[in-house]
């Protein structure tokens, strides 16, 4: 099967967008979908990339949208609850009706990216209902090539994890830590797009799961740390214990922007490790946090994403990429 045409779900977003322009490099035709038009306004300027208003949970709308395409890569998920965007309905129902438009229309590829240490068993309702998209999958794995993607914790240029801290350490006098002893194993958003993309056309990994995660496992309490140290602004961390971090969580969801939630919390109950390095077959060596968040944290513009892009899709264009 050759994929020339490739339908991205969550493309705008700040995975999604290092994958959109990794495939319009490549040379694939890449549609992505998108609830407002506007939210892909960096992905304009790439050559080989369409981005289209379509509302998701239209199925009609999706159908739609999905014809044409030799594979779609989803890529949609939240993690706070919203409305009807809800974990059961965004990680859960979507993946299903995805994968039954596909089998609908005839496309046979698909890619989902789900989490570390999600099932049904986890203890918060976002693994859970990660968990259970998996296992909604594994349900068309005889009529679509299906590959899964579960990732730690995701650093680049535009994150909200290490931009997030580094915002905390550079206002406030003490950093109130929930779960300091929480593990985590950071991979570039590069990487993790390279994976994606070097797994496209491999049928070597048709029917696989694979976990991705960086060189180094990391303390939360190292990482808030490292944030200070490359930011050159000492400040105390106090460790919550697992009552105070939740108390901290219920506070936070009172906030009209949630930076944290009890189900957060709950989700790093479960260290965010892989247990085994990146597999062979993906072609893509991890590359240390280290050598990466101190230029762009301490370099940080906004107009940093929009401006990168632009000069990617003036590369494309003038036929120096």
């Amino acid at each position: 099967m050759t994929v020339k045409t490739v339908c991205v779900l969550g493309g705008t977003g700040f995975v999604g967008s290092s994958i959109v322009a990794k495939l319009d490099a490549t040379g694939y035709q890449v549609k992505v979908l998108s609830r407002r038009r506007e939210a892909g306004k960096h992905l304009f300027l790439l050559p080989n990339v369409q981005v289209v208003q379509c509302d998701v949970m239209n199925n009609q709308a999706l159908k739609e949208s999905l014809t044409g395409a030799d594979a779609v890569i989803n890529l949609i998920g939240i993690l706070h609850e919203s409305g009807k965007a809800t974990f059961e309905e965004m990680h859960h129902q979507l993946p299903h009706r995805v994968a039954q438009i596909c089998e609908n229309l005839g496309i046979e590829r698909l890619i989902h990216m789900s989490a570390l240490q999600a099932s049904s068993n986890a203890p918060s309702l976002y693994l859970i209902s990660k968990g259970k998209g998996e296992a909604a999958l594994s349900d068309f794995n005889k009529k679509l090539n299906i590959t899964i993607f579960k990732p730690s914790v995701i650093f680049g240029r535009n994150d909200s994890f290490f931009n997030l801290f580094a915002n905390l350490v550079r206002y406030l006098p003490v950093v109130a830590l929930a779960k300091p002893d929480a593990k985590f194993q950071p991979i570039w958003v590069e990487d993790v797009a390279s994976c994606i993309v070097n797994t496209l056309q491999n049928t070597d990994t048709y029917h696989q799961c694979y976990e991705l995660g960086g060189p180094t496992v990391y303390s939360l309490r190292e990482l808030v740390q490292t944030v200070m140290d490359i930011l050159g602004k000492q400040r105390p961390i106090i460790g919550l214990n697992d009552r105070l971090s939740m108390a901290q969580a219920f506070a936070m969801e009172l906030l009209p922007i949630k930076l944290m939630t009890r189900d957060n919390v709950k989700s790093m109950e479960l260290d965010s490790v892989t247990q085994q390095p990146i597999a062979a077959t993906l072609n893509v060596k991890a590359t240390p946090l280290e050598a990466l968040v101190p230029e762009y944290l301490v370099n940080a513009t906004p107009r940093s994403a929009y401006d990168r892009f632009r000069s990617a899709a003036g590369r494309a264009i003038n036929g120096r990429r």
